[in-house]
């Protein structure tokens, strides 16, 4: 089952918990056992599992982020946000989650978070699921 999502970002820079999205895919497709794949179709947004209880971690992702890779330096690429493709290399357009016994296998403190780097945009993430 394949299947496309909007995503609306707000930020230039953000990471979205769509842990919520991605189970809800699970129930209405009845997945038991399996495996979904997350796949973004853009550039300068990806998707990364980390930790979900403590917000500051998604804050200090994104400050190193920012710190390492500022919006201008001197870059070649004449759109301005050659910053976001490589972040967006690092964090990566595809991740897969098992599923088991009807639920997401994701450790305690983690989530799923779709990572926009050039936004605020309408953006689009494919969640295919192979049962087995």
């Amino acid at each position: 089952m394949l299947e496309e999502v909007s995503v609306k970002t707000h930020h230039r820079e953000e990471l979205l918990d769509i842990t919520s999205v991605i189970a809800d895919f699970v129930q209405k497709h009845g997945l038991d056992e399996g495996v979904i794949t997350l796949f973004v179709p853009h550039t300068t947004a990806a998707v990364t599992i980390n930790e979900n209880a403590d917000p500051t971690v998604k804050r200090d992702i994104l400050d190193k982020l920012r710190r390492e890779f500022p919006q201008r330096d001197g870059y070649q690429h004449a759109e301005g946000n050659s910053d976001a493709h490589i972040k967006s290399s690092l964090t990566g357009p595809s991740l897969q989650v098992i599923v088991s016994g009807g639920r997401l296998v994701l450790g305690t403190w983690q989530a799923i978070y779709f990572c926009e780097y050039d936004g605020p945009r309408s953006r689009r993430l494919y969640i295919k699921s192979v049962s087995g």
